[in-house]
This record gives structure tokens, sequence and C-alpha cells, in this order.
């Protein structure tokens, strides 16, 4: 979610030059970890087999907590008349699937581009609450839930991400993504304080995740998950997608956050490597 008065602007122009630059640049780092694998590396990230994608693709019409668009885009070079493409984008700090800095509910934390790397490649922990927020659109996970996950997959990972799955991805489209009632009351899963406090205080855990609209369920008016989850140090990713796709236990999330000084927050590539 977004709270009030976090809308920020991004206008992002690429310019040829830094693009092949920053390309040449990747292609060295990319070369020069594969030609020395480290035996630290080779403990710290285990093999995978295939890379699924947990990202939403970001458009105007995607239901954001303001219900304004999160993103535009003006073309301001045009290939038939300029021989290359270049457009301006407008971005919502806060919409599609998108990473929750510290500083986003904190006077003084880090923002995006302060969060350390290694913090944002993580094991990956899916509880899987569809059933029962099929049955109730304001269910909030809770310890139970990571009980029952512990007791199936063994203890909670340090340092890792912990994922709510409620199936909310297969509402795009309709208005019961949001959910939003004729009160203006949002209806939609999530974490109930009670996890997060646990996760914090007992699991040291790295991040949360939500396929829904916020880290608090719908109803939320104070955000205690948030309040509680972010100024610790934490961060969040919200309106994952494909989650039902990556087992419960053993994948590794990469978050791929913006690296822009002073966001709150901003659009993420995130994947899982499973």
């Amino acid at each position: 979610m977004c709270a009030p008065g976090c809308i920020e602007h991004v206008h992002h122009a690429v310019s040829r030059r830094g693009l092949f630059k920053g390309a040449a640049a990747a292609g060295a780092t990319i070369g020069a970890a594969v030609a020395m694998p480290g035996a630290a590396e080779a403990r710290r990230f285990p093999r995978f087999q295939r890379v699924v994608d947990l990202t939403h693709t970001l458009t105007p019409e995607f239901p954001t907590f303001f219900g304004v668009p999160g993103v535009g885009l003006r073309k301001i070079k045009d290939f038939k008349t300029d021989g290359f493409n270049v457009n301006e984008w407008t971005v919502l700090e806060h919409a599609g699937t998108h990473i929750d800095a510290p500083i986003h509910f904190s006077a003084t934390g880090a923002g995006p581009a302060e969060i350390a790397i290694d913090q944002l490649v993580v094991p990956l922990a899916v509880i899987d609450v569809s059933a029962k927020a099929s049955r109730d659109a304001d269910y909030q996970l809770d310890p139970a839930d990571i009980a029952v996950w512990e007791k199936r997959h063994g203890r909670l990972p340090r340092g890792a991400c912990v994922a709510l799955y409620s199936g909310w991805e297969t509402h795009l489209g309709s208005g019961r993504f949001a959910g939003k009632d004729d009160k203006g009351v949002f209806h939609f899963p999530g974490f109930h304080p009670e996890a997060t406090a646990m996760l914090l205080e007992r699991r040291n855990i790295a991040g949360l995740a939500v396929d829904t609209l916020s880290l608090d369920h719908g109803p939320s008016k104070e955000f205690k998950t948030h309040t509680t989850w972010l100024p610790a140090g934490r961060w969040g990713v919200e309106n994952m997608a494909g989650l039902g796709n990556v087992p419960p236990a053993g994948a590794t999330l990469v978050v791929g956050a913006p690296k822009v000084k002073g966001a709150s927050g901003g659009p993420a590539r995130v994947y899982a490597l499973v």
C-alpha cells in the first residue's frame, strides 16, 4: 500500500550512451562472477533449475491503493524519426509489484537504494492461505499458519522472505482485487500483526511479501504490520505474481529493488530461483 503523501513522480529517460555503458559494465561483472565462483558463494546460493517470474506487468490500469494510474509513458524519441526510441516515465512508487523500504513508514529508515544487496537475495518461504482467503476476503495470516508451515517444512530460514499466497491475482481485472465496498473500505488478505511480531522478534525474517495491495489486510486502519515491520529495518513486497508456481520451501527470492536516491520504495522485478 501507499500511505497518504507518499506519491512521488519519477521521470526516467535513458540515453543510448548510458544504456550501452551499463550493459558493458554488467557484462563484465557477470563474466567475473562466472569465472571466479568462490566457495562462499557456492554455499550461500544453491543451484537452481528454473527461474519463476513473480512480477506483474505494470500498466496504467493496474489497481493502486489511491485508485490513480501507477505508471504513465510519453514517447520523446521515436525510431521512425529519430533512429531510436526513448520514453519518459511517470511512476507512482507504490504501484504494481513493488518494494516497501523501511523509510516508507519511518522518519529515518533506509530507502531502497540503501538496502544491502545481500538482503535482497534470500530464501523464500511461501505460506498458502488461498483456501481460507477464498472463504474470507479479509483473512489475516496468523501464527497458527506459520506453525503449520514449520511443521511440514522445518523452521523458517533465518533472513528469509515470508510470502503470503492468497491466490488474489486471479481477481485482477475485476473489482474484487481491491475489494472496495460502497463505503470505500478495501477487502483483501494480509498479515496479522501477531504473525508480523512473531516473524520479527522470534524468526529474524528479512522481508514480507503478499499477492495483494498491502501487507496489512484491506480493512486495516492502523496498518500495524507496516508500522511494526518497516521501522525495524525490514522490507516488504506487495502485488506479487505467480506465488502458486513456486514450492513452499527451497526457492531463493531475488528482489530487483530500484536504486533511486530519496525514494520510499518503487516498482521492482522480482523472481524466484527454483
